[in-house]
């Protein structure tokens, strides 16, 4: 707010000091906004709180951007260390694991039908429910286990 100094008039006529006092209203409204603006907690409060939602929402989204690359290329590392593993294998023991999966499919197929034969009806649906839901999430399931084979040969070659 300003004021005209003590020794000029400060107005000539009522007019010219009906003006005056206007501008000097609406300069002490202004200002008395701007002071109730910086007492009002509160509104303070949300405008901060709602400048770290955005700060954090942006943060959440450049970090999810690097974990799915991260993801990427671990998965890559875990699928080239599964086929490396895979290609070192010796023939014998490649013949061996085929001939101990196929004895398992047998084994599973056998208690399966032990399974049919002795289970109640409502245990029997909700294993069936969850035997469908790994076959549709099969590939997840996989990639899983992939990548479990993939971590324990990467310690135990460390510790031998």
């Amino acid at each position: 707010m300003t004021q005209p100094p003590h020794d000029e008039p400060t107005a000539s006529s009522p007019q010219e000091l009906r003006e005056q006092v206007e501008r000097t209203r609406t300069e002490l409204g202004k200002t008395v906004e701007v002071l109730a603006a910086k007492t009002d907690i509160r509104a303070r409060a949300q405008e901060k709180a709602a400048e770290v939602r955005e700060q954090a929402a942006a943060k959440a989204g450049e970090l999810r951007g690097q974990a799915a690359l991260k993801g990427g290329e671990l998965k890559e590392k875990a699928a080239d260390l599964a086929r490396q593993t895979q290609e070192r294998l010796p023939d014998p023991v490649k013949d061996k694991a085929v001939r101990a999966a196929e004895q398992a499919r047998a084994k599973a197929a056998q208690a399966g039908r032990m399974w049919q034969d002795k289970a109640p009806e409502p245990v029997r649906q909700k294993t069936a429910r969850g035997a469908q839901l790994a076959r549709d999430n099969r590939k997840a399931l996989l990639t899983a286990a992939g990548a479990a084979v993939v971590v324990w040969l990467a310690c135990r070659r460390r510790k031998g």
